[in-house]
């Protein structure tokens, strides 16, 4: 199985620490956010690791390189302008292959053990979710669970409103017929929800949407102070 990390934001709400990195090279515990994904995806065998790149793409890979340092291979896609979630896979689907991948953003971070993921059956799927407690930034959460699956606000399920952890298994058939663009994922995922074809399944472990620097610095502080151990 393949996986793809996302990491081609701008990081605009971490500036000015992305002005000169790029976000996932930013730091908690003494490690990249990237890395942290990077050797969890290694420890569960999966090995051929796709990313994309933008915004200080020069950077992000001399510091990544080919993934041989940390036992990996890393493929990269460049994108001249960031082409949104959708629009980076769409572009990295020649190195991805057809069959299902996990799919990582690479501005979270998670204690979540991955190896689940490895025996996600799609069965006729387009995608499953891991979904997370709604954080403070995001009182009112992304999508409904009910009954192993993913539900739009609109359809109205009764269920569990939750967040999307920007952790995930994808079939490469969600984008079938898309052509290459700047394109957001959430509409792909909501027009499959309409059609019953997003399982998803709550998150078993902590999780941080490290979008800000506070909240960087104060993941960074939780890890070293051994809060997740």
């Amino acid at each position: 199985m393949k996986a793809m990390i996302l990491a081609a934001g701008l990081g605009n709400r971490m500036r000015p620490l992305t002005l000169y990195t790029p976000k996932p090279l930013l730091e908690v515990g003494g490690k990249s956010l990237i890395v942290w994904h990077i050797e969890k995806l290694k420890k569960i065998g999966v090995t051929e690791i796709v990313i994309n790149s933008a915004w200080l793409a020069d950077k992000l890979i001399a510091k990544l390189r080919d993934g041989s340092q940390f036992g990996v291979d890393i493929r990269w896609t460049r994108e001249d302008e960031g082409l949104e979630t959708a629009g980076g896979i769409i572009n990295a689907l020649p190195l991805l292959g057809t069959e299902p991948f996990i799919l990582v953003n690479g501005d979270v971070w998670t204690t979540m053990d991955f190896a689940p993921l490895l025996d996600v059956q799609l069965k006729g799927n387009l995608a499953h979710l891991i979904l997370v407690d709604n954080p403070t930034q995001h009182p009112n959460g992304d999508f409904t669970l009910a009954n192993g699956r993913a539900y739009s606000f609109d359809q109205n399920q009764h269920g569990e409103n939750l967040t999307y952890s920007g952790v995930a298994v994808i079939d490469p058939k969600l984008f079938d017929g898309l052509a290459p663009g700047k394109r957001p994922l959430a509409p792909l995922l909501i027009q499959a929800m309409q059609n019953t074809q997003i399982s998803a399944e709550k998150m078993q472990g902590a999780w941080v949407d490290v979008g800000t620097p506070e909240r960087l610095s104060h993941l960074d502080l939780q890890i070293r102070d051994g809060f997740y151990d």
